[in-house]
C-alpha cells in the first residue's frame, strides 16, 4: 500500500475560476471600449457645437445668426447706410447716362456692384457689416455722389428727371392701351376670309341661277308671313353665317319647327347671298323671308333721324373719317352704331304692320331651348320683354346716359335698371299704342351732337322703352360670351339664349375658346359652299 507523498513533493493546488467569472470580465472590457469611443466623439462635438468651458468654470453663450432684414430696416446700421447710398447712386447712373457722362455712370455702377457684393456676403454669413469693411465703399460712393452733385445732378434735377420718366411711361402705356383697343376693334369689325369667300360664291350663284329669284318672290307672297297664329322671329344683319346659326339653333331646339317664321332684313350687298343660302338649305319646314333694306322707300331722311345723320358731313367724318383722336374711345367711332340695320329694331311695327308679337334676335346669339313659350308670356301691358342687367352697378341708367344734362335728369331715374338687347319680346299692339318709334325719333333728334349718350342703340332704347319694359327671367338670355371668360357653366347650360356680345365673336379667331363649340355645332358644315371656302 502506497503512502502519501511528503509535503515537499506534492503538486500545488490550482485555483479554479468559474467560466461565468471570465464572461463577466470580458463584458466589462468591451463596455469600457465602447464608453471610451463615445466619450471621445462627444468631446470632439463639444468643440464645434457646445459652449466652451473656461478655466474659471464659466460658460460662453452660443452666438445667434443675425436677422439681416432688421439690419436693412434699422436707421443706425451700416447696412442701411450702404443700401441708401446704393439707391441714390442708381438714380445718378440714369441721370449721368442721359447727360452722356458715361465715365461717371461706369464708376457709379462699379461701386454699386461692390456694395451689392458686400451686402450679399453679410447676409450669407449672418453677421453685421463692420464699419471697417464698409468704410472704403462708403467713402468712394460718397465721393462719386458729391461729384454728381457738382455736375449739377442735384436733387431737384433728379426729381424732375424721374417725373419726366414717369410721365413718358404713362403716355406710352396709354398709347399702347389705345392701340390695343383699336387693333381689337379692327379685328372685331373685319370679315374673315372664309365668310368673304362664302358671300362671293353665293352671290355668284344668285346671279347665275335664274331659278332662285322666282322662288324668292314666291316666299315673299306666302300667307304664313302675316299669320299671327305662328311664331315670328326677326333678325336684322348682313352677317350670313351669324344669321344662319341663329336660324339653325332656333329650329333645332323648337318643338314644332314648322310653326316658326323668320323675317331677315339685310343690305343690298349681301341680299343675293342671303337668299341663295336660305333657298338652298333645308330648315325643317320653317318659313324664312329675306328682305333688302334698300327697298324700304319709307325709310328716308324725312322720316328717320338716323338716316339724316348718315347724310350729315360731321357724322360721316366722325364715324367714317378714320381720325386717330385719342381723346375719343375707338369703340365710340364704330360705324355700326350709325348703321341702319342696327337701328332697324326701332321700326319693327313699320316693317311688319300686320303682326302682333315678334321675338327679336341679334346675329351673335345661339338658341338652346324652345322659344315658343315667350309668345305666351304676360307682359302686363308693356311693349318690351327683356332680361335686366343691373345685378352689377355699372348697368344702371347713369352709366349709359349723361345725367348732367337737364333733359335727362328731369325725366329719368339714374338708378333705374338697365336691360339687354339681343333677345327681346315685342308686343307690337302695345308698341303702336305707346308710339315708341316716335319716342325714339325724339331722343335721336335731341342727341344730334352726341351730348346725351355716346354710342349704340341701347341708350335710345332705354329712353324709348322707359316704363314700358317687362323684366324676364334671367335664364331666357345670358350675356357676356364675347368678353367674359369666367361665366358659370351651369348658367350657360340653363340658358335659353346665349349672347356673344363683345368683340370676341364666335366666328373670329379671337373668340373665347370654351364658348366657341356652342356656336360651331350649329354651323352647317355639310354645305358645299362652306366646304369649298374652307378647303380653298
Amino acid at each position: 500500500m502506497r503512502g502519501r507523498r511528503a509535503a515537499d513533493f506534492r503538486r500545488p493546488v490550482r485555483r479554479r475560476i468559474s467560466n461565468w467569472i471570465w464572461a463577466l470580465l470580458g463584458l466589462f472590457f468591451f463596455a469600457g471600449i465602447i464608453l471610451f469611443v463615445v466619450q471621445h466623439n462627444h468631446h470632439n462635438q463639444d468643440h464645434v457645437h457646445q459652449p466652451t468651458v473656461k478655466k474659471d468654470n464659466t460658460v460662453e453663450p452660443t452666438r445667434e445668426r443675425l436677422n439681416f432684414t432688421d439690419q436693412l430696416l434699422s436707421s443706425s446700421s451700416v447696412a442701411r447706410q450702404l443700401a441708401d447710398q446704393m439707391t441714390l447712386a442708381k438714380a445718378y447712373v440714369i441721370i449721368a447716362k442721359e447727360h452722356n457722362n458715361l465715365q461717371l455712370a461706369w464708376e457709379l455702377s462699379s461701386r454699386i456692384r461692390s456694395c451689392q457684393l458686400l451686402l450679399s456676403k453679410a447676409a450669407m454669413r449672418g453677421e453685421a457689416i463692420s464699419l471697417d469693411e464698409a468704410e472704403p465703399i462708403i467713402k468712394s460712393l460718397s465721393s462719386l455722389i458729391f461729384k454728381s452733385q457738382d455736375a449739377h445732378y442735384d436733387l431737384a434735377t433728379t426729381i424732375m428727371t424721374m417725373k419726366s420718366h414717369i410721365q413718358a411711361l404713362e403716355e406710352r402705356a396709354h398709347a399702347s392701351t389705345v392701340q390695343s383697343t383699336i387693333f381689337g376693334q379692327l379685328a372685331a369689325e373685319s370679315l374673315p376670309k372664309t365668310l368673304h369667300c362664302l358671300n362671293i360664291k353665293l352671290m355668284a350663284d344668285w346671279l347665275k341661277k335664274p331659278s332662285l329669284q322666282p322662288l324668292a318672290n314666291e316666299n315673299k307672297n306666302s300667307p304664313r308671313l302675316v299669320d299671327n297664329n305662328l311664331y315670328h322671329f326677326c333678325i336684322f344683319s348682313d352677317n350670313l353665317l351669324g344669321v344662319s346659326v341663329v336660324v339653325n339653333s332656333t329650329i333645332s331646339n323648337a318643338d314644332h319647327p314648322k310653326q316658326l317664321v323668320f323675317h331677315i332684313v339685310t343690305n343690298g350687298v349681301t341680299y343675293g347671298a342671303m337668299q341663295t343660302w336660305f333657298l338652298s338649305n333645308d330648315f325643317k319646314g320653317a318659313t324664312i323671308e329675306v328682305q333688302n333694306i334698300e327697298e324700304f322707300t319709307w325709310l328716308n331722311s324725312s322720316y328717320s333721324p338716323v338716316f339724316k345723320q348718315l347724310l350729315d358731313p360731321d357724322s360721316q367724318a366722325y364715324y367714317f373719317g378714320g381720325s386717330q383722336d385719342f381723346r375719343v374711345e375707338p369703340k365710340f367711332r364704330n360705324p355700326k352704331y350709325l348703321s341702319l340695320l342696327n337701328h332697324l329694331r326701332f321700326y319693327v311695327p313699320d316693317i311688319y304692320p300686320q303682326l302682333e308679337k315678334v321675338v327679336f334676335l341679334d346675329d351673335d346669339v345661339v338658341v338652346q331651348k324652345d322659344l315658343t313659350p315667350l309668345f305666351s308670356l304676360d307682359l302686363h301691358g308693356n311693349v318690351n320683354g327683356a332680361v335686366e342687367t343691373c345685378l352689377e352697378a355699372f348697368h344702371r341708367y347713369y352709366k349709359y346716359l349723361n345725367f348732367s344734362n337737364s333733359i335727362i335728369s328731369s325725366k329719368f331715374d339714374p338708378q333705374a335698371c338697365g336691360w339687354a338687347f339681343g333677345m327681346n319680346v315685342f308686343d307690337l299692339i302695345a308698341w303702336r299704342k305707346a308710339n315708341v318709334t316716335t319716342r325714339y325719333h325724339y331722343w335721336m333728334e335731341q342727341n344730334y351732337d352726341r351730348s346725351l349718350w355716346k354710342l349704340g342703340t341701347l341708350p335710345p332704347g332705354l329712353l324709348s322703352f322707359y316704363g314700358l319694359t317687362e323684366p324676364l327671367d334671367r335664364r331666357w338670355h345670358v350675356l357676356g360670351l364675347g368678353y367674359d371668360p369666367n361665366i358659370d357653366n351651369r348658367l350657360i347650360e340653363s340658358a335659353a339664349v346665349i349672347h356673344y356680345n363683345g368683340n370676341m365673336k364666335p366666328w373670329l379667331k379671337l373668340a373665347i375658346g370654351r364658348y366657341k363649340p356652342l356656336w360651331d355645332r350649329y354651323v352647317n358644315q355639310s354645305s358645299t359652299y362652306l366646304q369649298e371656302c374652307v378647303t380653298n
